[in-house]
């Protein structure tokens, strides 16, 4: 298999995918997003006879966009760009898990101070507010109070940005203490794990302590439907426990990062990774040869 990896900084992550690959004697082109350039027809980017590019660019714009033109070159990506853009916004992200019937917590989007107020009073306290576009738990902030929320939708209105200006308000989810993330390949549980914290916030980026987690059968269906709602592929799947013992799931990401998930696990995850994105590999050849 050759394959080409988007980047624009190797991370432990990628170190770990690297090295598994190399054992197993596939090719593989490293490819800086950042020095690159993508044209309508052609791009500086060595990767048109890849049978493969996995896209683990850092910036969400990159990542959009390489993945875009990757395709319009014909280059099989994983993740899809289709997939991508959806993951990579939360409301398109909301909007993909409730047309899939997924449980997911209650959201509002409102497009103006004071429609975003009404939007947290009919909520209540504490509810929460985030960006439309954002990662590792930065720019979220739990709401306690109406002065809280008065002060943080002042400073979100003078940002600047337009995304700023999208506020995306939800429900407040009592889980005990931690969330689950799952690594998923097409729907398919990888590993899972637990990220706790005595903080409302129990990203591992945010220092939660993370522990194996053993899916059971209700949340492995959640997994590979939540997979199927923003269009299969890489996944990192991030569930909630509620008060009354069911699951909800908050969010799908497309550019997973497995560095915790592979310490806390028994599971070799970037083993598991490659045998995965061998087969897509092999479907995607066959794909070229009977087009």
């Amino acid at each position: 298999m050759k394959l080409g990896l988007l980047y624009s900084r190797i991370r432990k992550d990628e170190k770990l995918l690297l090295s598994e690959l190399r054992e197993r004697g596939h090719e593989v082109v490293k490819v800086d997003v950042r020095k690159q350039r993508f044209g309508l027809s052609e791009t500086t980017a060595d990767v048109l006879d890849c049978d493969l590019v996995l896209d683990r660019c850092l910036a969400t714009s990159r990542s959009l966009y390489a993945t875009r033109f990757l395709a319009a070159y014909g280059v099989p990506t994983i993740n899809a760009p289709e997939t991508a853009a959806v993951c990579a916004d939360k409301v398109k992200n909301s909007l993909a898990l409730e047309a899939a019937g997924v449980p997911t917590p209650a959201t509002e989007v409102a497009f103006t101070k004071e429609a975003a107020m009404d939007a947290i009073e009919a909520f209540g306290y504490p509810c929460v507010i985030k960006p439309v576009v954002g990662s590792w738990g930065r720019l979220m902030a739990k709401i306690d109070s109406e002065t809280a929320a008065e002060a943080i939708l002042e400073h979100k209105a003078t940002l600047g940005h337009y995304e700023h200006k999208v506020f995306y308000v939800q429900e407040y989810v009592d889980k005990p203490g931690r969330d689950i993330r799952v690594l998923a390949c097409d729907g398919e549980p990888v590993a899972a794990m637990t990220r706790s914290s005595d903080h409302w916030l129990t990203n591992a980026a945010k220092g939660g302590e993370t522990a194996d987690f053993e899916l059971d059968e209700e949340a492995r269906d959640l997994v590979a439907t939540a997979s199927d709602a923003v269009g299969g592929g890489l996944l990192g799947v991030d569930l909630m426990e509620t008060a009354d013992g069911e699951y909800t799931v908050h969010e799908v990401n497309h550019t997973v990062e497995f560095k915790a998930l592979n310490e806390a696990s028994a599971v070799d995850v970037p083993a598991a990774v490659v045998d995965w994105l061998e087969l897509k590999a092999e479907v995607a050849d066959e794909a070229v040869m009977t087009a």
